[in-house]
């Protein structure tokens, strides 16, 4: 939030400014003291730091502990499991420099990175919903994904810069991932029915994908408590979000009434979410129970990773 107040009110500031990317700049040469500069510029640098040992070492706990230790060596010993997180986290960040030297642009990180796993979205939302789907079919979606968006944009030489070219990207991965995924989840063994009911007593997702599973567990036909209650407060969720952010925008750059008026319905939408929490069943707002092995909202894939 503070930076998109601080975006908004660098456009406002600098309209003469050619290249709008140079506001910010502008904004903290001209706003901020000497120490406060100092500040921000190590702030900027503690951030960067967080996020790519983040990332390294979520990607190292997917090639150690889903990858190494369950199909390369089951039976590896912890210090060899240390040594493996290593190696994969150089060889991410290797790959991840190789990747960085050819974006001139965020604007180009982000539309990679959406190419990348614009086949992936359809499986990770359908997991709730839907009891076939395994730890296949995850996987699938995010290699095809990848490779398909690889090709298509190196390989086919579509120009993402091309707003049509660059729906033709998103909608071929799209649609070569989830054919994909799809084909892998009816091929292979859906997950054992122990840990279906342990996800399903856990979770108690609705929809008509987990009917089984609730009829063997004695639900029956009772439906999920809040279920349409449920999908609203996930519309007005959007409603106050986006609300905001348009209120936020207005009222810095104009019109101050259209401000209003979304500053209003972001009200209205949040009031809505706080007042249907409190008529939720208490045993649906309860915290959540102890972790699940093979269960959990991303089933098959662990992401507890050797300390490196």
């Amino acid at each position: 939030w503070p930076w998109i107040l601080v975006a908004l009110v660098s456009v406002v500031l600098y309209t003469d400014v050619e290249d709008p990317k140079h506001g910010y700049i502008l904004a903290i040469m001209d706003l901020l003291p000497a120490g406060l500069t100092g500040l921000l510029l190590a702030g900027f640098a503690a951030a960067y730091m967080s996020t790519i040992s983040t990332q390294l070492n979520w990607g190292a706990s997917y090639l150690v502990n889903d990858v190494y230790r369950r199909f390369v060596r089951p039976g590896a010993s912890e210090r060899e499991l240390v040594g493996a997180a290593r190696i994969s986290t150089i060889l991410l960040m290797g790959a991840s420099l190789g990747v960085t030297a050819g974006m001139t642009t965020i604007e180009g990180a982000w539309r990679f990175l959406l190419a990348v796993g614009a086949g992936t979205g359809l499986v990770l939302i359908l997991r709730w919903y839907w009891w076939r789907i395994n730890a296949w079919s995850e996987i699938t979606a995010m290699t095809v994904s990848l490779l398909a968006s690889l090709y298509l944009w190196f390989g086919a030489g579509l120009d993402p810069d091309d707003p049509t070219q660059w729906a033709w990207i998103m909608m071929a991965t799209v649609a070569v991932s989830t054919a994909a995924w799809l084909a892998v989840t009816f091929l292979t063994s859906p997950e054992r029915e122990a840990t279906l009911d342990r996800f399903y007593q856990r979770v108690r997702p609705g929809g008509r994908g987990w009917r089984a599973t609730a009829r063997r567990l004695g639900y029956g036909d009772e439906g999920i408590d809040g279920g349409t209650l449920n999908w609203t407060n996930w519309v007005a969720g959007v409603v106050a979000v986006y609300a905001s952010l348009f209120a936020t925008g207005r009222f810095i750059l104009g019109p101050a009434r259209e401000g209003v008026f979304f500053a209003l319905l972001a009200v209205a939408a949040f009031w809505w979410i706080a007042r249907s929490l409190k008529n939720l069943p208490e045993d649906r707002v309860q915290a959540p129970g102890p972790a699940i092995d093979g269960a959990g909202g991303d089933p098959g894939l662990s992401k507890a990773t050797p300390q490196v």
